[in-house]
This record gives C-alpha cells, sequence and structure tokens, in this order.
C-alpha cells in the first residue's frame, strides 16, 4: 500500500489571454511539515479488521526555484497505521524532484518501504517535445523509454494551472499529470474541483501570520489510475490552496479510510529572483 501526497492536466488548454488575465504570484520557496492523525470515517466503507483505527506520522515538505531556473522539491511522508487486527503498517515513502520553469522537463528520484515490504527505486527524466508529445525515460526500475502522448502536465505546472483557474472562477478542471510515481510509467487523470476564494482567517494562519494575508481556495483534486479505465479514484486530495502554491491542512482520502495532515510548522526560505 502506497500513502503518498501528491503534491500535484488539461482536458481543455487554458488560453494565453486567459494566462495573463492576472498578474501571478510567484511560488513561495519554503519548508512545511504536517502531522498525520486519521481523519472521519463520513462516506467510507465498512470497517474491517484491517481498517486502520488509528494513525501517526509526518510529512516534511521542502520547495524552492523560480519560473527561469526551476523548481527543485524534497518531499517524505512517514505514516504508521494501526489497525483492528494485525501488527501495526508503517510506510516510509520519499521522494525528490526538479522541474523545468517552462514545464518542459522532469527530474524525479523515489524511494518507498513498508513494514512488510520495499519498493524498488524509481528514478529517471520526462522531457516534452515542440509537438507536445511527452517521453519518459526509466533509469529505475528498469531502463525503459514511455511514450505518454500529449497534454501531460508536469506537478509544479498542474499547481500553477489550477489556482490560474482559480483566480478566474473557472470551472472543474481535468488534467492528466504525470510525476513519476508509482512504477515511473503511471499516468493520472485528474479532476479538480475549486470553490470560491475562503473569506476570514485559516487555521493555517495560527502557524504562520503571513499566510493571513494571501488569497486562497478550498480545493479537491482526485487522482484516477488512467490505465485502470472506469475505476474510482485511487486517492483524493483536499485542502486550501494559497495563491503562492503552498497547500494548508491536508486530506487524503483513499476510500476506506481518510488521514488528516494538519500543517504543523513553515519555514520561509529566501526567494529566488530571476536575473535580469
Amino acid at each position: 500500500m502506497k500513502l503518498r501526497l501528491a503534491l500535484s492536466l488539461l482536458a481543455f488548454w487554458v488560453s494565453a489571454d486567459f494566462a495573463r488575465a492576472e498578474p501571478a504570484l510567484p511560488l513561495a520557496a519554503h519548508r512545511a511539515a504536517y502531522e498525520i492523525s486519521l481523519s472521519g470515517a463520513d462516506g467510507h466503507s465498512p470497517p474491517s479488521g484491517q481498517t486502520p483505527i488509528s494513525a501517526s506520522g509526518l510529512i516534511a515538505y521542502e520547495f524552492r526555484g523560480s519560473a527561469c531556473e526551476g523548481y527543485a522539491s524534497n518531499f517524505r511522508q512517514v505514516t504508521q497505521l494501526q489497525r483492528n487486527e494485525g501488527d501495526p503498517i508503517s510506510s516510509d515513502i520519499s521522494s525528490i524532484t526538479y522541474e523545468d520553469g517552462a514545464g518542459k522537463a522532469l527530474r524525479f528520484e523515489i524511494e518507498g518501504r513498508t513494514s512488510t515490504s520495499e519498493d524498488p527505486p524509481i528514478s529517471g527524466s520526462a522531457a516534452r517535445a515542440e509537438s507536445g508529445a511527452t517521453t519518459v525515460d526509466l533509469a529505475k526500475p528498469t531502463e525503459a523509454k514511455v511514450d505518454l502522448g500529449q497534454d501531460i502536465l508536469f506537478p509544479t505546472q498542474h499547481i500553477e494551472r489550477i489556482i490560474q483557474t482559480a483566480k478566474a472562477e473557472g470551472g472543474p478542471l481535468q488534467a492528466r499529470v504525470y510525476d513519476g510515481s508509482d512504477t515511473g510509467k503511471k499516468v493520472f487523470s485528474t479532476l479538480t474541483v475549486i470553490g470560491r476564494a475562503a473569506k476570514g482567517k485559516s487555521a493555517d494562519a495560527d502557524v504562520s501570520d503571513q499566510l493571513a494575508g494571501i488569497r486562497r481556495w478550498p480545493v479537491t483534486i482526485s487522482y484516477f489510475d488512467e490505465a485502470a479505465g472506469d475505476q474510482p479514484p485511487e486517492y483524493t486530495l483536499s485542502f486550501d490552496l494559497y495563491e503562492n502554491g503552498v497547500s494548508g491542512t491536508l486530506k487524503l482520502d483513499y476510500g476506506a479510510f481518510a488521514l488528516s495532515a494538519k500543517l504543523a510548522k513553515i519555514e520561509w526560505l529566501p526567494a529566488a529572483t530571476c536575473a535580469k
């Protein structure tokens, strides 16, 4: 079982005029820590002996870069689930990525293990040609070349597009997203529902006063395995998305259960600037 954040396009592409409708706020360089616990069970499958009765853990995330020099991220999620029956299940997932500022290239290294198994490391790179076709060169677990086709977004591009759509009060956003996870060959078909800009002070602002002055939107992203056909989402991610790209407290819903990841700490890093 993989517990992962898919901090993470289009069936319709946003036009250049739409993208320029409002100046973009630069994505903020930051380190954030989220404390994991078990979320409410509303709407989930009936409990079984394997259903978690408690959860604990931590998500640590670092994001740096700029549109001109590219974006680097470092992510780790450590989780322990206590079940009705059997020993606890622990997992440790980490990833390091670099994404070209123009969204034309992605490099990734991903490792994951649980208390019962260890997944082989995944590493490689993806590149978008001038034609729009995206190709992956996998180095691990085995060398392979994978053609993803057209209309692929990388994770930071996806977040930028969600923010653009939110600022324009756009409707639901459909996306084909690739982040190198799972086998390194998987494309997620995503559906993002964006609410109206939130009002009032958020709980996240208690962690950092700086968040109090930044516009935010409630966002829910459902991640579907594109190759699986007409199936429920593998997981759904809900959170407040701030205009500077920061994710507030998260809910990760896996269908049988859900986790809450509360924003516990955020450190603002020096902003990268583009050379004139």
